[in-house]
């Protein structure tokens, strides 16, 4: 029975220890709350204060919201270093930066790629090397900018399916912005025969060209004799058009299909490739009025 009631006053004894400890923490807690509630207003002020900023300097949507995601993580960081300060005093801010620090190698070693990628992402937002309806080629991708985020840009290709590109593909190789100029030159090759004349030929091709409504009549439509080829004389056909893919694709059937129908009303031969056979032993040939009889 005397076990009994020395386990109870043991028992007795942690609890009211444990009821002072809890008493005697209460303000630092307390104040560890007021100071979270404290950073969480100051984060909200900050917020309508940069999109207010932002709206005044007309800073694009995705470069705002990284923006703000930064000074938020900013805030906490520096909060949370505080309220463990407080809680924790023996634990001081040089050996919370130690603690971070290390940490953080670790955490760069595991994660090497994500923020390669988030870095190239703030790149990008800040240079802008295209932006949102552009239409780029990068590598074996292409297709329109979408969506830039701070990890990867969304390519929506022209057939409708979408491609999702990290940010540190697109800075660290050569990107072509197609689209970064209203007008792109196009040029198409065009043969005709040997024995056509080649002034004449270059006349109807030029004449036939800047009739055409895809063409800017604005620059200069560039005719010229190219190569010799296997069976004809090669004529580049250069012209400036609309940057986007549908107005190259129509602009280009244009042309082609005009130069064609000119060619043949001007009685200009488009030759084809001609193959001669040599066979070496004699091939007989059977009449088919012999065979019928």
């Amino acid at each position: 029975m005397d076990s009994i009631w020395k386990a109870a006053g043991i028992v007795k004894d942690s609890t009211i220890s444990l009821g002072e400890s809890a008493l005697s923490f209460l303000p630092t807690l307390v104040i560890a709350v007021v100071v979270l509630i404290i950073i969480s207003i100051i984060s909200r002020i900050l917020n309508k204060a940069f999109i207010k900023f932002s709206g005044k300097v007309n800073l694009r949507d995705s470069l705002s919201e990284l923006f703000n995601k930064i000074i938020n993580i900013t805030i906490w960081v520096l909060g949370i270093l505080i309220i463990a300060t407080i809680i924790f005093p023996d634990f001081t801010p040089s050996k919370i930066l130690t603690v971070v620090g290390l940490s953080s190698i670790a955490i760069g070693f595991a994660f090497k790629d994500v923020f390669e990628n988030f870095l190239a992402g703030i790149l990008i937002l800040l240079r802008e090397p295209f932006q949102l309806g552009d239409f780029i080629e990068c590598e074996d991708l292409e297709g329109f900018v979408e969506e830039i985020t701070v990890r990867d840009t969304n390519l929506r290709k022209t057939d409708g399916q979408r491609i999702v590109v990290p940010n540190a593909m697109l800075f660290k190789n050569p990107v072509h912005v197609r689209t970064d100029k209203d007008e792109r030159r196009i040029t198409v090759m065009c043969g005709v025969a040997y024995g056509e004349d080649v002034d004449k030929c270059r006349k109807v091709i030029k004449e036939t060209v800047e009739n055409l409504d895809t063409v800017n009549k604005n620059k200069e439509i560039q005719i010229f004799a190219q190569a010799f080829g296997a069976s004809s004389i090669d004529f580049e056909v250069t012209w400036w058009t609309g940057s986007s893919p549908l107005e190259i694709r129509k602009s280009r059937d244009e042309v082609v299909a005009a130069v064609k129908r000119a060619l043949d009303d001007a009685g200009i031969e488009i030759p084809f490739p001609y193959r001669t056979l040599t066979f070496k032993e004699p091939l007989k040939v059977e009449n088919n009025e012999d065979q019928s009889e």
